[in-house]
């Protein structure tokens, strides 16, 4: 499909705006480096002195040059063994922050009757703070395990399953869909990394949204919308 710089940084291809927010019923998103402007797994491995070498693995899995999201994410997680949840907090408090538009995007969709899915291959402990913030509806995310104080190196398994993943993304997004009662035709979904398209491409070969934001280059070349510069809240300019 042809695309369409309709403004400096966004790219559209396979339909003509202006689309209809309200004919939306749901709207996913990805958390790290889409809703918020850091990847938290590489911020806690700041604290043990790891955050190059766990970052290198974040960047090759979020470029899909490492197709094993769930042993690409059990290697970081054990490299965060003995960070304490002191340094959490402190990670959340001064160094996570939501990304430009992303209150503006979510309160405007919420507004026109969706509703507002997280689903992240990182963690609760962030996740949950940033659903209460943004107000909301329903989160999937990977739980740390803790033990006196301290990240134990490894992750908890949950009645769902091991580890949010790429698969696990799509579906959630598919459960949340029939939950609201609607088909992905009805729903955009919006990530920057590998991991994300498998939900992303759920919402637009069923006739729904897809949404690349300050995305790696496979993720761009897939989506229907690649948000390139600016804020989430971009996307409203393609809407009534």
């Amino acid at each position: 499909m042809p695309n369409s710089e309709i403004s400096p940084g966004l790219v559209i291809q396979g339909f003509t705006p202006p689309l209809r927010l309200s004919d939306f019923k749901l709207i996913a998103f990805d958390m790290d480096s889409t809703l918020i402007n850091i990847e938290c797994v590489d911020e806690i491995a700041d604290a043990v002195g790891l955050k190059a070498e766990v970052a290198a693995i974040t960047e090759a899995t979020m470029r899909g040059e490492i197709v094993d999201f769930k042993d690409s994410l059990r290697r970081r997680v054990a490299l965060l063994k003995g960070v304490t949840l002191t340094s959490m907090e402190t990670i959340y408090r001064e160094r996570l922050q939501l990304n430009p538009g992303t209150a503006e995007l979510v309160t405007a969709c919420k507004a026109a009757g969706l509703k507002v899915l997280l689903v992240s291959g990182g963690f609760t402990f962030f996740s949950d703070r940033v659903r209460d913030r943004l107000d909301i509806d329903f989160t999937r995310a990977n739980v740390l395990e803790v033990v006196n104080g301290e990240l134990t190196g490894r992750m908890v398994d949950q009645p769902w399953g091991d580890i949010c993943d790429g698969a696990e993304k799509r579906r959630m997004l598919l459960q949340t869909c029939e939950q609201v009662g609607i088909t992905p035709k009805q729903a955009i979904a919006m990530g920057d990394g590998a991991n994300d398209l498998p939900m992303m491409t759920a919402c637009s070969a069923a006739g729904g949204l897809s949404v690349a934001y300050h995305a790696k280059p496979l993720v761009r070349e897939q989506a229907m919308v690649a948000i390139n510069r600016g804020g989430l809240d971009q996307l409203l300019t393609l809407m009534d």
